[in-house]
């Protein structure tokens, strides 16, 4: 063990492979530190219980080789630069531990056609601030790339042998109205076939993110949490409140897979084309106690795009401008539960649908061609208030097989109706008295 107190034994400690190094005060360091293979970097409590800072004024900061261990310290970086990142390229990479880790800047994971196997274990994570927007490996599909997030774990090897183990608990991400800017938290594999990533469990606090898109951009997005394909989850628990404020900013989005997904605390969107819950993969089970809210033109509260969600617990959704559905099937589903209300406020906006801008009402409820729900429970109202808005809808081969609802139906805008079904199939529903 050696405690370092200056930039000029830190550098040699590295060089000579101290195995741990603590540091006992804060240093501004003008070059990137890579830890050899190995190594601790640790932070000593001073009298006040802070710990130390290293500041890197104008390159990335600590860089990972294989089992290495960085905690009790707080790294600065440019917002642009990585505060942490991943210089690995060995075959096993073995374990690396984060622990009790303040950052401003990104904390990049990312293994590479070289590496199949690596482990990492994160706990009280706060990432201030964070920039992530320039970075060029990003996932393509459904007509749109992703921006990277402040947190990022990315398995960037094509062969589907290769995986990373991930365990994260008490993440923080931004600040309310100081979100990140890219996404929040990004974990996922290299597509559909290629490496993968298995999340033993993730669980977070607030986290606030905005990719800063300009209007009417369409193939690109962002997530505040974003489950990438290649991952899969097996909890995530999110004891914190998650809203993203731009254009195309999901809150929740998933193109992996699921188990066990708990939403404690508000999820918000407050731009365009931001959804609160929208699911491309496949989620065993989601469960939120607290309400999905959308501002923006187009923004809606759920999602089922592609794959399924077999047992979905709601609060309340509601929605605020034109174009912005409170709750969208597209897919198979199983059972939907909805213990407040769903509510629309718009009329016809253009939300992004894919990659494309498309006409749409602030419909309370649309099942699309193609979409069914086996089970659907509303314990509160579906209420719109839009001009020409449809409170329920269902399309030509869509389903609601059983439909319970103790609230009521209502459509409050001009020219507006509580029901059209053009599925073929009829709709019916029991209604309490």
């Amino acid at each position: 063990m050696v405690q370092i107190d200056n930039m000029k034994n830190l550098y040699s400690a590295i060089k000579d492979h101290e195995k741990e190094i603590i540091i006992s005060s804060n240093l501004t360091l003008d070059s990137s530190l890579i830890l050899p293979k190995d190594t601790s970097l640790s932070g000593a409590a001073r009298k006040d219980g802070s710990y130390p800072a290293l500041l890197f004024p104008e390159n990335d900061g600590i860089g990972l080789t294989k089992n290495n261990t960085i905690k009790n310290l707080a790294i600065v970086t440019d917002p642009k630069h990585k505060a942490i990142f991943n210089a690995g390229i060995k075959s096993d990479l073995g374990s690396f531990i984060l622990d009790h880790l303040e950052l401003v800047g990104q904390l990049s994971f990312i293994t590479r056609g070289s590496t199949k196997n690596s482990k990492i274990e994160i706990n009280d994570l706060t990432i201030h601030s964070a920039d992530s927007r320039h970075y060029p490996e990003q996932p393509q599909k459904y007509g749109v790339n992703v921006y990277q997030g402040a947190l990022t774990i990315y398995n960037f090897n094509p062969d589907p042998a290769s995986l990373i183990h991930v365990k994260a608990t008490n993440v923080s991400i931004g600040q309310k109205n100081a979100p990140v800017i890219g996404s929040g938290i990004f974990i996922g594999g290299f597509g559909d076939l290629g490496g993968k990533v298995e999340i033993s469990k993730l669980t977070t606090e607030d986290v606030y993110s905005t990719g800063k898109l300009p209007f009417g951009v369409a193939d690109i997005i962002t997530g505040a949490i974003f489950i990438v394909n290649g991952a899969h989850a097996k909890n995530i628990i999110q004891n914190g409140e998650s809203a993203t404020y731009g254009v195309n900013d999901m809150v929740l989005d998933n193109w992996g897979t699921v188990d066990d997904w708990l939403v404690k605390k508000a999820v918000t969107s407050y731009g365009p084309s931001g959804i609160g819950f929208v699911n491309f993969g496949t989620v065993k089970n989601f469960k939120i106690t607290a309400p999905i809210e959308t501002y923006g033109l187009g923004a809606r509260g759920y999602n089922q795009y592609d794959g399924t969600l077999v047992d979905g617990a709601f609060d309340s959704i509601s929605t605020y401008a034109n174009g912005a559905i409170a709750v969208q099937i597209s897919k198979k589903v199983g059972s939907l539960t909805f213990n407040g209300d769903l509510k629309t406020f718009g009329a016809v906006g253009n939300p992004l649908l894919k990659g494309v801008n498309v006409t749409l009402p602030a419909y309370g409820l649309s099942v699309k061609t193609g979409g069914s729900i086996e089970k659907l429970v509303v314990k509160g109202n579906i209420v719109t208030s839009g001009k020409k808005v449809t409170s329920l809808i269902v399309e030509k081969d869509g389903m609601i097989k059983d439909f319970d609802i103790q609230g009521k139906i209502i459509a409050n805008g001009n020219k507006s109706e509580k029901i059209e079904d053009v599925s073929g199939s009829g709709i019916s529903y029991h209604q309490a008295k």
